[in-house]
């Protein structure tokens, strides 16, 4: 699988000229194209648009660097419809404009090539099942929130401190159905989604009752199923699992994503110190 994304990585640098259709490097890594998205982004750190944006905006700068093409040819041939839309973009990355950088020789920000290895630490395991459920319902609240790729969500933890403790705690009566106990969902996430784009986020319970205070409801279509714990010190516990899923699991099985909603359940000890956590992700088996 890694042999094959690396093959597909080595299509997209071979056109960053051009318009990049993103479904030929998901067949490339035999994959669909919302797979493929999600397993850039969960690799990568950043969405493949980003990526594209910054390789292309890096080449760009060498030649605006060597003056061998006007300014405006350079815009065109990494994207760019004018001088002014590849000016702002230019400026965005590098911190300062193209003729400024080249009358200057001013020194310009770089994206690496990205290319991907597996690494086998060994340092923790990962256990995980696949299973095949029904259609189900979370009832519960849920809101927007701006996309946030690393460390805490100032918007989450807002939403999860207004729906207070005690109604959270009284929820996990109510939760009759698997996954189990209170769940955080995430239901319209793109991998490819940019840095502060709104995206859906609910807290519920997997129910068939009327639960008090749960004022929305998030429906679950049948299917398949990877179902992943962890253990270990909080909050590491909880990202590192995230992480090894899409760096680890992936990879080395048959199965990609499938639309759904990304399912989490975190269990902090009393200190703060420890968790458990477990998360089911919607997947379909991979056919040669």
């Amino acid at each position: 699988m890694l042999e094959r994304l690396n093959q597909a990585m080595d299509h997209i640098e071979d056109h960053l000229g051009e318009p990049i259709d993103v479904a030929e490097p998901a067949r490339i890594a035999m994959t669909s194209e919302y797979h493929f998205r999600r397993m850039f982004s969960a690799l990568a750190g950043i969405p493949l648009s980003e990526y594209v944006r910054r390789r292309r905006l890096t080449l760009a700068g060498a030649e605006v660097l060597a003056g061998e093409r006007t300014l405006l040819d350079v815009a065109v041939r990494y994207g760019y419809g004018s001088g002014e839309a590849f000016a702002r973009a230019f400026r965005a990355m590098h911190g300062v404009g193209p003729g400024e950088a080249r009358r200057t020789g001013a020194a310009l920000h770089s994206q690496p090539r990205m290319s991907f290895r597996l690494i086998v630490e060994g340092k923790s395991g990962m256990r995980y099942r696949v299973v095949e459920k029904d259609g189900f319902r979370l009832v519960g609240r849920g809101t927007r929130v701006p996309l946030v790729h690393e460390g805490m969500n100032p918007a989450i933890v807002e939403f999860v401190r207004s729906i207070g403790r005690e109604t959270l705690d009284s929820w996990e009566a109510y939760a009759n159905g698997e996954p189990e106990g209170v769940l955080a969902a995430v239901s319209d996430h793109s991998a490819d989604d940019a840095e502060g784009t709104e995206i859906g986020y609910f807290h519920g319970v997997v129910s068939d009752a009327e639960v008090p205070g749960a004022s929305d409801s998030l429906d679950a279509e049948p299917g398949t199923w990877a179902v992943f714990e962890s253990s270990g010190e909080f909050p590491s516990a909880v990202q590192y699992l995230w992480r090894d899923v899409y760096t680890q699991w992936f990879p080395s099985n048959p199965y990609r994503g499938r639309p759904g909603p990304s399912l989490s359940r975190t269990r902090v000890s009393e200190d703060g110190t420890h968790a458990e956590a477990e998360v089911w992700i919607p997947v379909e088996r991979v056919r040669e």
